[in-house]
């Protein structure tokens, strides 16, 4: 089974965090993600995520701290690994140049949305760590 490395940004700004909707012309169309994307032969995780987002939305993005990875089995035979970071906005406009669109969500929003698969163990771990995410934020800055 093939394994694809790819990180994902939680982005958080006054106690919300960047919701992105896959478009129509991406795999699982329609569902929502934390934005990021694959892992480039000889890239760092934390330099992979602040390219992925500047391609993605136009913004350039701070990496507080790392969360744990976890995996997720497509039905094609691919296997992700997923690495999500805890990001600061540090400037810039979004611009939707991959997604069909993108929301600032609480807490107890994030469960109203229907996920991608691969995204679902990080909305339960960030539910479950809030508070602790929040302070490592506000430490970092």
């Amino acid at each position: 089974m093939e394994v694809i490395f790819v990180t994902c940004a939680l982005i958080l700004l006054d106690d919300k965090v960047l919701c992105a909707q896959r478009s129509d012309r991406m795999h699982l169309p329609g569902l929502w993600e934390f934005p990021g994307g694959k892992i480039e032969a000889g890239e760092s995780p934390e330099a992979c995520l602040i390219r992925e987002i500047k391609e993605e939305l136009a913004i350039t993005v701070h990496v507080v701290a790392a969360l744990k990875p976890n995996e997720h089995a497509y039905s094609e035979g691919k296997l992700i690994r997923l690495i999500p970071f805890v990001c600061a906005w540090e400037s810039g406009e979004i611009s939707l140049l991959e997604h069909q669109q993108v929301k600032w969500l609480a807490k107890e929003d994030l469960k109203s949305l229907e996920w991608a698969p691969a995204d679902v163990p990080i909305v339960d771990e960030l539910l479950v760590n809030w508070n602790n995410i929040q302070k490592r934020l506000v430490d970092n800055n």
